[in-house]
């Protein structure tokens, strides 16, 4: 081992740099750090929302925005939910089997929903990501089939749905319209994105 003794001067120097490396170090990593936290947007935008419908009247569609989607919560008429039974032969996965979307237990009936009145669906095509236009009315339409029940279409390449948002077979759209999971807070509130009570 030497014994020969360190400069002063140099000991000061390489303490000084050393300590100012760290600050240096410690001034880049926080604000690379801070970015993996996610901003106050990015919270909301996944936030379950609230939504009245209070003043949703039968055969009317509201929508929310959840997760920068549009949710649609349709109050359907007692006619519309028959037309749900003639619907079932035609579409092609009546009771939402396939596992593209993940379906809360309590959409997997006929009307795809909690309460059979409302339904409760996330507005965009499962193609390719068009937002389906309501064709509520019944009968011969334009690009509908003269036997229509009522529905959706989404006009980008022609895929429908019934009011229940399942998809007619040998169309496009390869699933049934997603159904988010949501909760009735009371019997005019929904909560979109939680389905359970905390």
């Amino acid at each position: 081992m030497s014994d020969t003794p360190v400069d002063s001067s140099k000991r000061t120097w390489l303490i000084a740099s050393t300590c100012a490396g760290a600050v240096g170090g410690v001034a880049v990593a926080v604000p690379f750090v801070s970015t993996f936290q996610p901003s106050e947007k990015a919270k909301a935008a996944g936030a379950a929302v609230e939504a009245d419908i209070s003043a949703l009247k039968p055969g009317e569609k509201m929508t929310v925005e959840w997760r920068g989607k549009p949710v649609w919560i349709i109050r359907r008429t007692p006619e519309q939910l028959e037309a749900l039974k003639q619907t079932e032969s035609q579409v092609a996965d009546p009771n939402s089997d396939r596992k593209t979307y993940p379906i809360p237990e309590y959409a997997k009936n006929q009307g795809r929903s909690i309460k059979a009145e409302y339904f409760v669906a996330v507005g965009i095509c499962t193609h390719l990501g068009c937002s389906p236009s309501d064709k509520f009315q019944t009968g011969a339409q334009p690009s509908l089939p003269d036997d229509w029940h009522g529905g959706f279409l989404c006009p980008c390449h022609g895929s429908t749905f019934d009011m229940a948002g399942r998809v007619f077979k040998n169309k496009p759209a390869p699933d049934n319209l997603e159904v988010p999971p949501h909760m009735y807070l009371s019997d005019t509130k929904l909560l979109i994105g939680e389905d359970k009570k905390a």
